[in-house]
């Protein structure tokens, strides 16, 4: 399902049923995720505060998004890799694409989480579950830090993940540092 496109970088190869479709990029542009960190947190700043179950939903939407095709499905990586990124940062800093993506499975988690503890009344459990999610999409944002892909080297490292998965993941010092 991976193919060796040169000796750093492995890129996934779809099957043609759904090539296009669910593909996320690699690699990817640092900046532009760094970008869409800033933007979940400002949308999560603001579920916490209106805690309401349709904010939280949102929130979640957003990352199903994401993670079903990287920015091409969602407003707010659509915005970061076209406008935030290249205007704002001006920079680009590739780096692999499967850690952020498995980052942004784990945003899904949190958020989804935080969506169905606000469902069935546990408002507080969710602004503090956003609060968490809140903190991670700092570190990426501010520091370049992504707490999901030192995860995704720690699992990889550990055999969880399989090493043809990204063969340039393999070096866990190298996630997140700008």
């Amino acid at each position: 399902m991976f193919t060796q496109v040169d000796s750093s970088i492995a890129v996934e190869s779809t099957p043609s049923w759904h090539r296009g479709v669910f593909d996320f990029p690699n690699p990817v542009n640092d900046y532009a995720a760094r970008s869409t960190a800033g933007l979940v947190i400002a949308l999560a700043a603001v579920s916490i505060v209106v805690n309401q179950p349709w904010l939280y939903g949102v929130l979640a939407l957003g990352f199903v998004l994401r993670v079903a095709g990287g920015p091409r499905y969602s407003p707010f990586g659509r915005l970061a890799v076209h406008v935030i990124a290249p205007k704002v940062w001006r920079k680009e800093k590739t780096v692999p694409g499967p850690p952020k993506r498995f980052a942004q499975t784990v945003g899904l988690v949190f958020s989804g989480t935080a969506f169905v503890l606000s469902l069935v009344g546990f408002g507080l459990a969710a602004q503090i579950v956003v609060g968490a999610l809140i903190v991670a999409a700092f570190l990426e944002f501010a520091f370049g830090i992504c707490l999901g892909c030192i995860a995704f080297g720690y699992l990889q490292r550990a055999g969880v993940i399989p090493d043809d998965v990204c063969e340039a993941c393999n070096d866990v010092t190298l996630f997140g540092r700008s």
